[in-house]
């Protein structure tokens, strides 16, 4: 099968940690690399952020990047993309025409909007995974909410309208059918973790200080990814030291004004001394990063998944996380960690501390952990995401095409 994965803003092949890298770039680079490894012919699309480098790059993995000239050659905030997709589009369809894919994967609501044009234009089925909700967004993070206005509408419009529609969890799928998507036409489908590489056994990094509980989080430097809340229960986690990772390179923080917050709270909490702010880890010496952990902290406000509590688990670590979005259907509260109510400090420094504190359950937890994990193997990801493009309405999506042609 040929397929064309379009993800505007969230190129593979980019760094992750910075502000519109993350959870969306790994997903769409493991499904793309699983879908070439079961034999099915794939190049993702991505917006152009540089002037330098080739317009196609085939990866190791056998899947091709295809980057798409479409506004200005330069790094730009995914909020601010919605007047190039016009563009987008335009060069969508044109390839398309010359070379027809077999279904269109669009990846975030832009990429949907580019796409559903595109794929209409030559007479394709579009599927759409979001990733993330502008309503659940905006409900989150209210005026904070930097989303275009029209967001809400079109991802509404493009979710009935899709062939199918590929939710990441359970809590998705019950907020695409408010959105008035059949139920028939949700395929729930998770994020995976590469097995291969989150491993148990393998080096791990150092400590800086002996005789502490280690305790990691990962993300986006953006404010709903929970680390102040990880930062504001440290002064009732006394033999913690917390490893924050993600933003600028190290190097940089003096310019990163999430960064500064932080730290500012640290300092304001007395606890900055037992916060360490490592920037930018690569995909490479992330499983080392986790494995040295004693207990992941994953406290978003929302999360649409969350890849990280996966990647812990697959290392043998127990995760304590916001009971919000994918991390419902990952985490197992009692059994591979803890479920705590979202910006909440206390809840999880009462759950770190019983799991720190706690030899056995810290290892029971540990073996169910790597159990759970099993469940999400990039190859089963891949061939359930297959198993999605099969049940495409292809009178749906025929009838849609018709009125375009």
């Amino acid at each position: 099968m040929k397929i064309a994965l379009v993800s505007e803003h969230a190129s593979p092949l980019a760094a992750l940690g910075g502000v519109d890298a993350g959870g969306q770039n790994v997903h769409v680079a493991e499904l793309a690399r699983s879908l070439a490894a079961l034999g099915h012919s794939i190049t993702v699309y991505t917006r152009r952020d540089d002037a330098d480098g080739p317009d196609t790059v085939t990866t190791e993995a056998g899947y091709r990047v295809t980057r798409v000239a479409a506004g200005p050659a330069e790094p730009i905030p995914k909020d601010d993309l919605l007047p190039y997709m016009d563009e987008f589009r335009e060069v969508l369809a044109q390839v398309w025409r010359e070379d027809r894919p077999d279904v269109v994967h669009a990846h975030f609501w832009m990429s949907g909007l580019a796409s559903r044009s595109a794929a209409r234009a030559v007479g394709l089925p579009y599927v759409i995974t979001f990733h993330a909700l502008g309503e659940v967004k905006r409900r989150h993070q209210g005026s904070a909410d930097t989303s275009p206005p029209d967001r809400i509408e079109i991802e509404r419009d493009l979710a009935c309208g899709a062939a199918r529609v590929v939710a990441t969890c359970s809590d998705e799928a019950f907020e695409l059918t408010r959105m008035g998507v059949e139920p028939s036409r949700i395929s729930v489908v998770p994020c995976g973790v590469d097995l291969d590489t989150f491993t148990a056994s393998g080096p791990a990094f150092a400590r800086s200080t002996e005789g502490r509980c280690r305790v990691v989080t990962v993300g986006r430097m953006v404010r709903r990814k929970g680390f102040a809340t990880v930062i504001e229960a440290l002064p009732d986690m006394p033999d913690v030291e917390l490893v924050l990772v993600g933003g600028p390179q190290a190097g940089n923080f003096d310019s990163d004004p999430e960064v500064e917050r932080l730290s500012s709270t640290a300092r304001r909490l007395g606890v900055r001394d037992r916060v360490r702010m490592i920037g930018q880890v690569s995909r490479a010496d992330m499983p080392a990063l986790l494995r040295s952990a004693d207990v992941v902290v994953c406290a978003p406000w929302y999360e649409p998944f969350g890849i990280v509590p996966l990647e812990a688990m697959a290392c043998g670590i127990p995760v304590v996380a916001s009971a919000v979005g994918g991390l419902l259907d990952t985490v197992v509260d009692g059994r591979t960690g803890a479920l705590v109510p979202p910006r909440d400090s206390s809840k999880i420094a009462s759950a770190v501390n019983r799991i720190s504190r706690d030899d056995q359950l810290r290892k029971t937890y540990s073996i169910n952990a790597l159990e759970r994990s099993l469940r999400y193997s990039w190859d089963r990801i891949a061939k359930d995401t297959v198993r999605a493009y099969s049940r495409i309405d292809r009178t749906a999506t025929d009838s849609s095409v018709a009125g375009t042609r």
